[in-house]
């Protein structure tokens, strides 16, 4: 069985990308640090248990300089967050599909795993975000999305993950780990402190 990660990134562009962490560390310091962070998500999480692909916003852009050679990279294509998210999650042959965002510090192939192995009792699996979003989403079974998933969530807020699970119709679920994004220079320093005081 095939499985595939699609890590959701955009082109790291000073002014461009992580808007609201760039209000505290300026745009310049803003891209630098998504930049990184996302080199060092394609490094850990390449594992031959899956089949890793980069898509990428705006369409048409193309490989960033620091990220590894020979990342696969597809467009994201048009639309809002949810639009292209079931076009992604519906558009790769084969088993189940996962996504993640591109801005969570000390993820691993563990965490990742976790949420491939829910999804052999759940159709779908979440992984929830401290902030009442979601950092994860995966299906099963890309033929089993339903035409309304994801229409009318109400995004970067707490009702992200309620709203979602509204939109599965009969679909069965299961939560995996609860992580930390990074939107803020405050999610920036917790995580810091998190790291420095280690398990």
């Amino acid at each position: 069985m095939s499985r595939t990660l699609i890590v959701m990134v955009k082109e790291p562009r000073a002014g461009r990308v992580k808007t609201r962490l760039a209000q505290g560390i300026g745009t310049v310091g803003a891209a630098w640090w998504y930049r990184h962070q996302v080199a060092e998500t394609i490094r850990v999480l390449r594992d031959p248990r899956w089949r890793l692909v980069l898509a990428m916003t705006p369409d048409g852009a193309g490989p960033v300089r620091m990220w590894p050679r020979g990342s696969v990279i597809v467009a994201q294509g048009g639309g809002d967050l949810g639009q292209r998210m079931h076009r992604l999650l519906t558009g790769f042959p084969g088993g189940p599909t996962v996504i993640i965002g591109s801005d969570i510090p000390g993820i691993t192939p563990d965490h990742v795993w976790r949420a491939f192995r829910a999804l052999g009792r759940a159709d779908a699996v979440f992984g929830p975000a401290e902030d009442g979003g979601y950092w994860l989403v995966g299906l099963k079974n890309r033929r089993a999305a339903p035409p309304a998933l994801f229409d009318g969530v109400r995004w970067s807020g707490p009702h992200a993950l309620a709203d979602t699970l509204d939109t599965l119709g009969g679909l069965t679920f299961a939560l995996t780990d609860t992580m930390r994004d990074v939107d803020t220079t405050a999610d920036l320093s917790a995580f810091r402190h998190d790291a420095m005081r280690g398990p």
